[in-house]
């Protein structure tokens, strides 16, 4: 398996590690109650080292990043960051990732660190007719993330970066004469940054570590960090998006360019009628829902989980899933449905993603 650059940190800080996407990488340190504490109310450092990096360039750069993804690229300009799909040509959901434009001829796409390969050699399938390079960059680069309402106050102290750097922006800086790319994003529903790095990684956490000793930041694992984006409402690859789901099952449309420009799969997608619609809900009760749990609508068997858990900030059982949406099963927020948790059909109702009231950066 991979290891990170920050492998041996993990350990001398007590982590569990666990194999996950093909990298030894930490579950949990203090315990996730902590961690998820750590990252609502002050801030968490993570190591995401194991996400993908793919280098676009040359000429044809921009055309062709905006006919592979979903998203509109074309006006994007260098310090830019946008949320995108990658799909098939039936419109199904090979990942999802963010773009990042680095100049007119340069682009970066960060992807799921399962799908890096696959979504590599997609890509360069598609390249043959253009003037682009496609590179798979990923080994070149650690990638850490600070978040939490004090990430912006930590950060100052070690990396400069403008105050009014927006969110899904980034800037070039620098630490300790290592060229670095800041983004304020994230995958936990709070305001944070993405470190990309290729030198240096183990110092830059030392000293973050050490910086946010007085604000009480804490190293955090996968565990919480899936609990977070699940509070914060946002799919995982593997879970709600697949290559079965297209981008309107899963409340992505946002995502897809309007219009006559074409990308990979809009044939697919423009013809598709939803039968299914991803939703979020809370269970009555303490009973936690889990993937692959089925959903109810009254008497009938009409969807299923996706992903679950206990929510600490809402101190109740929470879920999302996909349920049948045509004829009578076309529900809405607050309506009632149960889910099958032990052999027993709990009640829950269809409550408004985010889950919680997020604290990502606002201008």
């Amino acid at each position: 398996m991979k290891k990170t650059a920050l492998y041996e940190k993990h350990l001398q800080a007590g982590a569990k590690m666990v194999e996950f996407a093909g990298w030894q990488m930490p579950l949990q340190y203090a315990g996730v109650i902590k961690e998820h504490s750590s990252v609502r109310e002050h801030a968490g450092l993570f190591d995401v080292s194991h996400m993908g990096e793919i280098s676009v360039t040359g000429p044809d750069a921009r055309e062709f990043v905006n006919w592979t993804v979903t998203n509109d690229v074309s006006g994007m300009k260098q310090g830019d960051i946008i949320y995108s799909l990658l799909l098939n040509e039936d419109g199904g959901t090979i990942d999802d990732l963010l773009v990042y434009c680095l100049g007119d001829e340069d682009f970066l796409l960060i992807v799921n660190a399962s799908n890096a390969d696959k979504d590599f050699e997609w890509l360069k399938s598609l390249s043959s007719e253009e003037e682009v390079v496609v590179e798979n960059v990923s080994d070149k680069y650690s990638l850490l993330a600070l978040q939490g309402p004090k990430s912006a106050e930590i950060l100052r102290k070690v990396l400069p970066f403008p105050e009014d750097l927006k969110y899904y922006g980034f800037t070039d800086t620098m630490f300790e004469g290592v060229p670095v790319t800041l983004s304020r994003t994230g995958y936990t529903g709070e305001d944070g940054f993405e470190i990309l790095i290729s030198e240096k990684a183990e110092l830059l956490w030392e000293t973050l570590i050490e910086t946010g000793k007085e604000a009480e930041l804490a190293p955090c694992g996968l565990a919480v960090r899936d609990l977070l984006r699940i509070e914060a409402g946002y799919p995982l690859y593997g879970h709600e998006l697949t290559e079965e789901i297209d981008p309107r099952s899963a409340g992505l449309k946002w995502a897809v360019k309007k219009g006559e420009t074409e990308y990979v799969g809009k044939t697919a997608v423009d013809a598709v009628k939803p039968h299914k619609k991803r939703i979020g809900f809370e269970v009555d009760g303490r009973a936690v829902p889990r993937e692959g749990f089925n959903i109810f609508i009254g008497e009938e068997q009409a969807g299923i989980v996706t992903s679950g858990t206990f929510s600490p900030s809402l101190q109740k059982p929470i879920g999302i899933g996909y349920i049948s949406r045509t004829g009578k099963d076309l529900l809405s927020i607050g309506d009632s449905i149960s889910v099958e948790i032990r052999g027993k059909k709990v009640p829950a109702k269809i409550i408004k993603m985010p889950f919680i009231n997020t604290g990502v950066f606002r201008q």
